[in-house]
């Protein structure tokens, strides 16, 4: 009789095989990636011991680069180098309209589709496929460094992203071909940091101040379990928004008119404040200088200036902070930590903002860049099976309440914002008319009365309605929303049993087949991409070879070497020029090799002198091996 081996849910078939599994930090400025190892988290750096990955995205001629390498490339590409891309994620073209900023980068007008599209040299690009681009990296350093493939990864996100957001993230992850155990928020994986490593118990205020966005989140937390009492913030505030004041700061000061900006112009006074705010939280005053065709212009900036700038932006963050008190009906006494999270949270005006606030010291005992990827990994090691007998229990909160429409544009709330997630809730309907045998379902998202001010999520039709006089049918409409805070709707006529359900994935995420098509042609051209990969090298190497050859021959080579040695490197040098344009990757690694061969015996002679040259006048003796 054969014998199956069965296991609980959440446990590994084999006990005391380690599951990998990382926490992902998807940053506005910044991303990270962290894993447990040993009982401990923490982030993973790349081969050049670099833990933070810029979160920037550069699409070049035949290949796509991320991060540092990506970076370098803002000021002489911005139109292919795109950053801060976390803020246009869920969001349709009449919501960056609403940002009010200035993009390096620059936009397509497409109105076939309601996802925003930014243009490259490659093709036109979402938000979420720039996304992939940044997950797909550090999933590559996770295998890495971990040696081998990912059973998981928890990804975290603003607590206020809605929907449309959450979608387009878990959208990215799939484009990403990553098995997402969950969505965190990022104030709950920071809570978890915290309350794991120090024990900690009680009411605890996150405040997370990225690159992008603003969170604040009061939880409660007592004998392992995490709950958040409520949430709030703006997904569209953070410190892009610092640097776009002190960047206009920067232009009056250096009386540049904002019409004769270009893109590279941009980035660069761009640049400048992000380094300008930088330097100021270790310094008292910092110098500044931005250089641009005809533009030279030098100044300085001293911190309490800096603050007085950026005194209304920190300003901003207060008011969500009061907000989620009331929802979670508590008062300033009631908190026993603070915790802060984000890049933004280094500078002292908005430390001296938050401790005055809140009538505490904040807690900045670990890094704020690294805290939310430490607590994702710490979730992503407990969801992967690899502690079974772990007892904490995460519970989130929805970031805004879900409704539906009913007659007048009226928006009737099924769930709740606050409410612990996840949940499912029903609520009974009836029909307006007589014999009415149909109703469409118009699902929202928001805090507001009228369906106008809130924002569409989906719409479906529950046909087959028994005609009855208005009022007669009972239609009961269940929300259910899951662990990462996405949701199905479904409608049922108690009376005769029909439904209508649907998945609600908002028109700002990408459609299954685009993610799909996605997928398959990232297959089906994987051969064209790794050919044209191996062209950029060869060609990049040919220019190498030819600059460090001239330079030779330049220095040596009519000492070196015979008119007719001369002539035949040169033969050699001039063919590979030529060729080094050549779509054939094969052909220039020979005409390279070629070099190599007829500039050996060069190479040698050029070796031999300058041994000589470094042991002239020693003596034997004092040479050391």
């Amino acid at each position: 009789m054969a014998l199956l081996q069965i296991s609980e849910p959440g446990q590994s078939v084999a006990p005391h095989q380690h599951r990998l599994a990382v926490g992902i930090d998807l940053g506005t400025t910044n991303s990270l990636v962290a894993t447990v190892l040993s009982g401990q988290a923490e982030t993973l750096p790349d081969d050049q011991q670099r833990h933070l990955l810029p979160s920037i995205v550069h699409y070049a001629e035949a290949e796509i680069l991320t991060g540092f390498e990506a970076g370098a490339l803002q000021i002489t590409d911005p139109l292919n180098t795109l950053s801060s891309i976390k803020r246009l994620m869920g969001r349709g073209a009449s919501d960056v309209t609403a940002l009010g900023k200035t993009l390096p980068y620059e936009l397509v007008n497409n109105n076939k589709s309601s996802v925003v599209k930014i243009h490259t040299r490659q093709s036109d690009v979402t938000a979420v496929e720039v996304s992939a681009e940044i997950l797909k990296t550090l999933a590559k350093r996770a295998v890495e460094s971990l040696g081998d493939e990912l059973n998981g990864v928890v990804i975290t996100v603003p607590a206020y992203f809605d929907d449309a957001q959450r979608q387009a993230t878990r959208d990215a992850a799939r484009l990403a071909q990553l098995n997402v155990f969950r969505l965190l928020n990022e104030p709950t994986a920071a809570a978890v940091a915290y309350g794991l490593d120090q024990n900690k118990e009680g009411v605890i205020a996150v405040y997370d101040l990225g690159g992008g966005t603003f969170d604040i989140s009061i939880l409660h937390l007592n004998k392992g379990v995490f709950e958040v009492l409520a949430t709030g913030g703006d997904s569209a505030l953070g410190g892009d928004d610092m640097d776009h004041v002190l960047a206009e700061w920067i232009m009056s000061q250096a009386e540049i008119d904002i019409a004769s900006l270009d893109a590279i112009l941009s980035t660069k006074i761009l640049q400048a404040a992000r380094q300008a705010k930088e330097n100021l939280t270790q310094s008292d005053s910092t110098d500044i200088h931005l250089s641009h065709q005809t533009i030279n212009w030098s100044g300085s900036l001293d911190r309490p200036l800096c603050d007085e700038l950026l005194l209304p932006v920190v300003k901003k963050t207060l008011m969500p902070c009061r907000r989620v008190l009331r929802d979670a009906k508590i008062t300033k006494t009631d908190i026993t930590s603070v915790i802060l999270v984000g890049g933004s949270t280094r500078m002292p005006l908005v430390r001296q903002l938050v401790g005055e606030f809140f009538d505490i010291t904040p807690l900045s005992d670990l890094d704020p860049d690294r805290v939310v990827a430490i607590g994702a990994a710490i979730q992503a090691d407990v969801l992967a099976g690899n502690k079974p007998d772990h007892e904490m229990l995460l519970l989130d909160v929805l970031p805004l309440s879900l409704a539906i429409e009913t007659m007048g544009g009226l928006s009737e709330k099924i769930i709740n914002r606050n409410t612990p997630i996840p949940v499912s809730r029903a609520q009974e309907f009836t029909t307006f008319k007589d014999g009415q045998t149909a109703m469409s379902i118009h699902v929202v998202q928001g805090e507001r009365e009228l369906i106008s001010d809130c924002r569409s999520l989906a719409r479906f039709e529950l046909r087959g309605i028994p005609p009855m006089v208005a009022g007669a049918a009972r239609i009961k409409v269940t929300f259910q929303v899951d662990a990462d805070g996405l949701m199905s709707v479904k409608a049922e006529e108690e009376s005769s049993g029909i439904t209508a359900d649907i998945i609600v994935k908002p028109s700002y995420g990408l459609t299954d087949s685009e993610i799909e098509t996605m997928l398959r042609d990232s297959m089906s051209h994987a051969k064209e991409d790794i050919d044209a990969r191996m062209l950029a090298e060869q060609q990049l190497e040919a220019k190498r070879v030819i600059e460090a050859l001239d330079s030779a021959l330049a220095k040596d080579g009519n000492e070196l070497l015979s008119e007719t040695e001369r002539a035949e490197i040169s033969t050699a040098r001039d063919k590979l020029l030529s060729g080094q344009d050549s779509a054939d990757a094969n052909q220039i690694k020979k005409l390279i090799k070629n070099i190599e061969t007829v500039s050996q015996e060069y190479v040698a002679r050029r070796m031999d002198a300058s041994v000589k040259q470094i042991l002239a006048g020693q003596n034997i003796t004092d040479v050391k091996v």
